[in-house]
This record gives structure tokens, sequence and C-alpha cells, in this order.
């Protein structure tokens, strides 16, 4: 895939563009709207698509707690024997709860955790099955209010019974900036895990208590402007932290349902290394 498309996608999907000024800009590249209507499957993400992981023996709930600005809700899911687990939050893209994120949610409950990916949406109404729906709700999010209720999800995690106390996070995208914001602003997370997530600034990085592994892709520029910046910030405050570079691949490598950006190898190695990690630090 031609690097200038996936560079135009990122725009789209981030800054955002309007859908008519982007597909008239993917024309452009690809030599006709023709071409560009017919490579759009490619790189856009199938959210739908999120049934990979098998649900046997998993324990599922869908569950609700006071937001700041509304009802907060998402998806719970755990190992069927009732006891206590350590929980992971999984936060998800600039698209809302879906079900590719549902999916990496089962993954953390297979490997013996108390997954919980609310959705910031949630307030508003829950997530439009349309993206361009999604994304335009998601620039009317106020920043602050999205923290507070992503902080209450572990709020409601310590009213529940098969809580043991230990607590950890990891987001992609729009949730991994989620995860360094909790990190900074949550004392007593236990591990926070950012896939190609923005940094926080320099400035609050003392405020870290937990463990930070980050995952960055080597041909997304945009995010990776902030690496060495955080990098240095975090050594300085000597922050307990892992970071990974994988080559070769884009912005959303982990996210198995784009086509275009996947990446297997560098999405494999990277969630066995974010399991290793809550093993040690959970």
């Amino acid at each position: 895939m031609d690097q200038e498309i996936i560079n135009l996608y990122d725009e789209y999907t981030h800054k955002p563009l309007p859908r008519r000024e982007f597909l008239d800009r993917l024309a452009k590249l690809t030599g006709s709207m023709t071409a560009a209507l017919a490579i759009l499957p490619l790189i856009e993400t199938g959210c739908a698509a999120g049934s990979k992981t098998q649900k046997t023996g998993l324990h599922e709930e869908r569950v609700l707690w006071p937001g700041v600005n509304g009802e907060m809700g998402g998806y719970l899911v755990r190992p069927g024997a009732k006891k206590k687990y350590a929980a992971v939050v999984v936060i998800h893209e600039n698209r809302g709860l879906n079900a590719h994120i549902e999916d990496v949610a089962r993954r953390v409950a297979n490997a013996g955790y108390l997954a919980l990916a609310p959705n910031a949406l949630a307030p508003l109404g829950g997530t439009p099955a349309n993206e361009d729906d999604a994304r335009q709700l998601f620039t009317t999010l106020k920043p602050e209010e999205s923290l507070q209720n992503f902080i209450r999800a572990f709020d409601f995690l310590s009213t529940r019974s098969d809580y043991n106390g230990h607590f950890g996070c990891v987001g992609f995208c729009w949730g991994g900036a989620m995860s360094n914001n909790l990190a900074v602003n949550v004392p007593n997370l236990n591990a926070a895990v950012a896939f190609y997530g923005r940094q926080p600034a320099a400035t609050d990085v003392p405020k870290i208590k937990a463990a930070v592994q980050l995952h960055y892709a080597e041909l997304d520029e945009r995010i990776n402007a902030g690496m060495k910046d955080y990098e240095d910030a975090l050594k300085s405050n000597g922050i307990r932290y892992e970071q990974h570079l994988y080559p070769g691949v884009q912005h959303a490598f982990h996210n198995d349902t784009s086509a275009a950006r996947y990446n297997e190898a560098a999405a494999k190695l990277a969630w066995e290394r974010t399991i290793q990690f809550f093993g040690q630090h959970l």
C-alpha cells in the first residue's frame, strides 16, 4: 500500500477530514474515484469483524456505572471460574467500543484477567454503526470528562467481588493516549500499556507511579514525533518502562480488521509482550 494513501487515511481519521475531501484526495492518489472506492475497504477497519477469540469458558456481562456526563457502560469478560482476578481496562480507538475491541478484551480474559472495555461514547448514546459518525462524536467529547469516566471504571471495578485489587490498562491509538493519561492520573495503577498512543506532557511524567509499556510503529510519524521526549522524561524521573519500536509497520498494526495496516508478526509479538508485562506487574 502506497505510504501517501496510508498517511492520508490517518489524516482523515485523526484530524479528521470531511469524508468528501478525503475521497477527492484519495481519487487523485489512485487515479480515479473508481479506484479510490475499490481500495477503500483495504484501508478502513472492519469493526464488525470481531469474533475471532473463543468465548467458550468465559463469563461475559454488559455493565454500567455513573459517569461525569451521563451513564457509562462497557463490556466485561473474565474466566469462568468464580474467584478474584487482577483487572485490565481495555481502551478502544477513536471509533468507540466495537466488536474488535470486545475481541481484544476476550484475549485479556483468556490470559487470566478480569477485562473491562468501556465505551467513551456511552454518555452520547453509544457507538454508531457508521465509523464516520463515531469519529464525529469523538470531536464533541471533552477530554477531562472522558478521563474522569475512565477513572471511574476503576471505581466500578472496586465494587466487584471478582476483582482482587490489582489493575492495569491497555489502549490503542485514542486509547493509547488514554492509557498514558491514566498512568499520569491514577496513582494506584499498577501497569499501563499504550499502543501507538499520544504521549502526555513531559511535565506530567513525574506523577506516574505505574510501570509503562509503549508500542510504536516505525512508519507512524505523527505519533512517533513525541516518542523521544516521552522516553527522556520517563528515564529522568526513574519511571519503570519498556519501549518497543516495530520496524516497517503502520499505525494500527495490531488491529486485525485492517487489511492494509495489520501486521501479524508485529501484532503477535506486541501482544505477547503485553501479557508478559501484565504478568510481571499485576
